[in-house]
């Protein structure tokens, strides 16, 4: 099968091109996984991570992605519930241990043995990929193959960012930084929550003008002062600066959730520093996000087709993933990229 391969972790900067087009023998299903078709695979930031070396895969060479959408093509021994031919995805988490107290309160995104497609095993910058039955979802109806591969990982990342702000309606909320995921989070605000005003912080004029295309309130740069006080924040970057004028931008009492895994080192970062009274004075709350569980994928995937939520979406052929991993990294962004697989 065609596959683009991650042999070697390298900044994009020394190594423009870091996936390398290969022929890769087609993965047979063990006992209790799926064998699919991949169709679409969405291009995300954390795999810029895995590429340069912030996250590195546990093993190389290894096939990245991890927003699949594909037919089921084989159903290995043991699995019940999917048929030949099913629309299915599959998200960041491949797998957790079952039996934790973290996977048994249907916490799996915090066990000690989580692991990330793309990452601890073969995503979906591939023809083909296996995964686990228990681990894969069934994609609603009403979207498109390629609208539906970031709602497994943007939206459903975004989906538990919001729900940890613990946003009520009526609240202001900020967004820092706007892709793949908070667009989405932007749809699912206006949806949920009518009454609540959202401000979006981005330093690209496009991103900032899209914000306001899907319904912002207010798009200002990111060391801009927003006219009101905030709620909440979700800050989708990955840089720290963001972190630190968020802080300053919140309300009393206010929440601040980094939906991110890691943050990129900056020359700057020696002059950050958190001045106490203007950050974290009045009660102020600061919660990282840990990957997604699985109900948050698939609590999210019926609230985008109840709403429902039409990503927008970049499309890219399999052999230009670098190109799309590279215009990620220039912050060439519109929503969210796909690649189309077949």
């Amino acid at each position: 099968m065609k596959a683009m391969i991650l042999e070697r972790v390298a900044k994009l900067s020394d190594n423009p091109a870091p996936l390398v087009p290969a022929e890769w023998s087609k993965p047979v299903p063990q006992s209790g996984e799926l064998l699919i078709k991949v169709i679409a695979c969405g291009v995300c930031h954390t795999e810029l991570d895995e590429i340069e070396g912030r996250m590195p895969p546990a093993k190389l060479p290894v096939i990245l992605g991890h927003q699949v959408v594909g037919r089921v093509d084989e159903l290995g021994d043991s699995v019940s519930g999917f048929s030949v031919g099913d629309r299915v995805g599959v998200a960041w988490i491949h797998s957790a241990c079952g039996v934790c107290g973290h996977c048994r309160s249907g916490n799996e995104n915090l066990c000690e043995r989580f692991e990330a497609t793309g990452r601890d095993a073969h995503g979906g910058y591939a023809e083909f990929m296996t995964a686990p039955a228990g681990f894969v979802f069934s994609i609603p109806e009403p979207f498109s193959d390629l609208e539906a591969a970031p709602l497994l990982c943007a939206g459903a990342i975004g989906y538990r960012s919001l729900k940890l702000t613990r946003l009520e309606n009526g609240e202001n909320l900020g967004l820092t930084g706007f892709g793949a995921s908070a667009h989405l989070v932007l749809m699912m605000v206006r949806h949920r929550f009518p009454g609540s005003r959202v401000f979006v912080f981005a330093r690209n004029p496009e991103e900032r003008a899209f914000a306001l295309e899907l319904g912002a309130i207010w798009a200002g740069d990111t060391d801009d002062e927003p006219p009101a006080k905030l709620d909440a924040i979700i800050d989708t970057t990955p840089a720290w600066e963001p972190v630190v004028a968020s802080l300053r931008h919140l309300a009393p009492g206010g929440r601040l959730v980094i939906n991110a895994i890691r943050k990129e080192a900056s020359d700057k970062d020696y002059l950050l520093r958190l001045d106490y009274p203007s950050h974290l004075w009045m009660e102020k709350e600061i919660k990282s996000v840990a990957n997604v569980a699985r109900s948050d994928v698939g609590d999210f995937l019926a609230l985008a087709a109840e709403i429902p939520i039409r990503p927008e979406i970049e499309e890219y052929a399999l052999e230009d993933a670098n190109c799309a991993l590279l215009d990620l990294k220039m912050h060439r962004i519109r929503g969210a990229k796909v690649l189309r697989v077949a």
